[in-house]
């Protein structure tokens, strides 16, 4: 199996990277030998992990604290991404979710997953992806959900961001076909992050054998990208369902290019 991000390809920023699926990316990233940029909101925690990493791994390793929901530290963020040759990987993982009926939300609350999981998301894509492309290098990796293609009760505006997520990173794999440049969907299902306390919904409400440990997570990703797949489901054994779905979805989509309404919805006309 090769190892798409074994050697000495330049620096990976980590999202969301204090805690769960962003720390360990971290972790097995620097493992594999990537100098570092850690974002996250917690400097505390990044500072801690920097110090981990640089003494296990002799890395270098950066840290900068910003909150992603935020215009002003997105944009600054954004743009040392888009100014710096020495990025050749970024995962997208910083995301946060509130599980509640909509119309119990805090305002808020909404904004803050729109702002978090699919702002963030898009814009710094975008700060790396011409980079990567003009040097036919590198590798993006978005963190969505299973949630993203099946919302269940209360999830509407989190399982909305994903479907976001999952559409948008779809369509880039499109944009850099044919070139060295990978981009990668990781849609986990349940995993034992700190998401669930922030979401209202404890870990303990769900089925212990559901619950993926962040380590098994991370490490399914990243040999999803070893293996070349655009897209990782790390819980899902047949990988035939996934196929199933996309192939069902592409033939709707072709079965819509008409100009001509469905039998059902004509009338007559007088």
């Amino acid at each position: 199996m090769t190892k798409v991000l074994d050697s000495k390809l330049g620096k990976a920023v980590v999202t969301g990277a204090s805690a769960g699926i962003g720390r360990i990316y971290a972790e097995r990233l620097a493992k594999r030998g990537h100098d570092l940029l850690l974002i996250a909101r917690r400097g505390d925690r990044l500072e801690a992990l920097a110090g981990e990493l640089r003494e296990k791994y002799d890395v270098a390793v950066e840290t900068r604290v910003a909150d992603l929901a935020m215009s002003f530290d997105l944009d600054a963020v954004a743009a040392a991404l888009a100014s710096d040759p020495t990025v050749t990987v970024l995962v997208n993982n910083a995301g946060t979710s509130t599980v509640a009926p909509v119309s119990t939300v805090k305002l808020n609350a909404v904004a803050a997953m729109i702002d978090l999981n699919v702002t963030a998301l898009a814009l710094l894509s975008r700060a790396v992806l011409p980079g990567f492309l003009e040097r036919n290098k590198g590798a993006l990796i978005n963190v969505g959900s299973v949630l993203g293609f099946h919302a269940t009760l209360n999830t509407s505006v989190y399982s909305a961001t994903k479907s976001f997520v999952l559409t948008f990173t779809r369509s880039l794999q499109d944009e850099v076909e044919n070139t060295d440049v990978r981009v990668q969907l990781v849609l986990p299902a349940a995993t034992a992050t700190d998401i669930w306390e922030i979401s209202g919904v404890p870990l303990s409400t769900l089925p212990p054998e559901s619950i993926m440990t962040a380590d098994d997570c991370v490490d399914a990703a990243l040999a999803g990208l070893d293996m070349g797949e655009a897209v990782t489901i790390p819980a899902l054994h047949d990988d035939a369902l996934f196929a199933t779905y996309d192939t069902a979805r592409a033939e709707m989509f072709g079965a819509t290019v008409t100009g001509t309404p469905a039998p059902r919805y004509q009338v007559a006309r007088e």
